[in-house]
């Protein structure tokens, strides 16, 4: 049902509501937020507020600061919680230039951009995440420890599972803003946790990331925990992924990837989707994990895929297809981590799947046995491909993929890419406990 400023401004009223957040994501996927009174809710809803976009990291030059938030009254949603200060809606963003043009450098608008090719040749991305995060104590001054609340596993009960209190509160926040949860539980690591919404459009479902990170985060801090989406906070557990399943509709509804009388029950263009996301898979590795601290979970050993192939029977390789079909037909593209920006995320893969479409790329047959136990003998003569093994490696193939720089499009492709480029020159720069312990008495 489509929302209006009307609609906006009567719930507003019902509700209380004396503060409005106007919400976007820099390059990095990190949100911001612009925080309004009452007086100006009016203004906001007619996209009249500005700000300065020069220190937006990924956004504009200081000389030309000035910045225009043009809401989406769809997103419009009211916090549960109240304070002293009352009641705080929010509603989520799109970046103009001063002079109301779309803004080259809106991550939201990258993916638009993509989703609004697709429907061009008739399709509909829908997309399902599962995030993972940790949760860690604070110290007496509020800062997050390497301590986790417990020493659960997967699907663990309380009272090992101490973070079910916290789980169940996020959920209540989540349903009360609209979310359809359909699980949360304990994951693999000691207080790792993953909490599942339904599938949804793509532009929504990215919406819906960066709300539920925010929502985390909150509800960890009212229990004097701290919630992070680091891919990799602890050495010698499995890190935290975002697996994204994908798929893509047409306009009557109907999940184009099943085909009753296709191989594996899969559509040639659902086979073609798959090839595409092989074939860029080594480029858009990162956009989707786009840390230093995210090649630390891309290592055998702890789950988490590190080999470009697809497979119906197991999880080993990048690519997996859930069992169901009909309207549940999917790919579950396992590589992304929770840091990355949703929408520049979203936005490679569909670009990719879509290119595998248009050129009608071969997925290959599926691997349904083990890569983790196969030798490089064997990998090598099933031509299965390693993903690359540090940030510096990635940018290296990203910059080389003019599909994904025309996905993004110069200003975010360039500055993405500067951007990766200094924090690896500054990572390496540093010494590290490992090196100290390894090599200073050695040598």
């Amino acid at each position: 049902m489509s929302v209006s400023a009307k609609d906006v401004l009567n719930r507003i009223a019902e509700e209380d509501v004396h503060f409005m957040s106007l919400q976007f994501t820099d390059i990095d996927g990190i949100a911001k937020n612009v925080e309004i009174p009452e007086s100006q809710f009016k203004k906001a809803l007619d996209g009249e507020v500005m700000f300065d976009g020069s220190s937006i990291e990924g956004f504009t030059r200081i000389e030309e600061s000035d910045m225009l938030l043009s809401p989406d009254l769809q997103s419009f949603q009211i916090y549960p919680w109240e304070d002293r200060h009352g009641r705080v809606c929010r509603l989520i963003c799109d970046i103009q230039t001063h002079d109301g043009e779309p803004f080259t450098g809106c991550p939201r608008s990258v993916l638009k951009r993509a989703v609004a090719k697709a429907k061009i040749m008739g399709y509909e991305m829908m997309a399902g995440p599962e995030a993972e995060f940790f949760l860690f104590h604070r110290d007496e001054e509020g800062d997050p420890m390497l301590v986790t609340h417990d020493a659960g596993g997967y699907f663990d009960l309380g009272p090992v599972d101490l973070g079910e209190e916290a789980r169940r509160d996020v959920v209540l926040v989540l349903e009360a803003m609209g979310f359809e949860v359909e699980a949360a539980h304990h994951e693999v690591a000691p207080g790792q946790h993953e909490i599942d919404f339904k599938y949804g459009p793509a532009v929504a479902t990215a919406d819906a990331i960066v709300t539920f990170r925010d929502v985390v985060k909150r509800v960890a801090h009212f229990h004097n925990l701290h919630a992070t989406f680091m891919p990799k906070p602890m050495a010698g557990v499995n890190g935290s992924g975002m697996h994204t399943h994908q798929s893509l509709f047409d306009s009557d509804g109907n999940n184009i990837f099943y085909d009753a009388d296709g191989e594996w029950q899969l559509s040639t263009l659902a086979q073609n989707y798959i090839g595409g996301l092989l074939h860029h898979a080594r480029a858009f590795v990162a956009i989707t994990n786009p840390l230093v601290n995210s090649y630390k979970r891309l290592v055998p050993g702890y789950e988490a895929p590190v080999n470009v192939a697809w497979s119906e029977k197991n999880r080993s390789p990048m690519i997996r297809v859930p069992a169901r079909r009909g309207i549940g037909t999917r790919c579950e593209v396992r590589i992304p981590d929770p840091s990355c920006n949703p929408y520049l995320a979203f936005a490679a893969m569909l670009a990719s799947g879509l290119d595998g479409i248009e050129k009608g790329t071969d997925c290959g047959a599926p691997v349904d046995r083990n890569i983790f136990e196969m030798s490089e003998r064997e990998k090598k003569r099933l031509k299965i491909k390693q993903l690359p093994g540090s940030l510096d490696e990635a940018v290296d193939f990203l910059e080389k993929d003019a599909l994904l720089r025309e996905a993004l499009g110069d200003h975010i492709f360039d500055h993405f890419i500067l951007n990766k480029r200094r924090e690896w020159a500054e990572y390496i720069k540093e010494i590290h406990d490992w090196e100290l312990e390894r090599y200073l008495e050695r040598y």
